[in-house]
């Protein structure tokens, strides 16, 4: 049975695909904090990452961004609300050639009975 953090993660992979931002944005607990390239990134509301996600798609578009799949998942602790999940992610091309692999650590929590990630820290380049 999937638990429900890594449904969570399934919901945020699916709508970052879609490039549906309004349902990406609601995919997360906030406020959501990401750590990449050394840097922290605190994100308030989910209207403040809607717009960002909307900003962000043309660079996955340069990059050659098609879509993004989990190459793998795993739940590494788990309680009533939250779980720590490790992750490697691809990115893959129009061709389906991956040409992102990368490792990434996750925290899902439930707010308010809503499962959300809302800590992502990634080794993306």
């Amino acid at each position: 049975m999937e638990s429900e953090g890594t449904k969570a993660v399934r919901t945020f992979i699916d709508s970052f695909n879609k490039q549906d931002h309004e349902a990406h944005a609601n995919s997360l607990n906030y406020p959501h904090v990401r750590l990449a390239n050394g840097k922290y990134m605190t994100v308030e509301s989910a209207e403040q990452f809607a717009r960002m996600s909307e900003k962000n798609n043309p660079r996955l578009l340069a990059e050659g961004w098609h879509h993004t799949e989990i190459n793998s998942i795993k739940v590494i602790h788990s309680g009533d609300d939250k779980e720590h999940i490790a992750l490697t992610m691809d990115r893959i091309n129009a061709e389906g050639t991956v040409y992102n692999r990368f490792d990434t650590f996750w925290v899902a929590t439930r707010q308010d009975d809503h499962w959300g990630i809302q800590f992502r820290s990634s080794f993306l380049s």
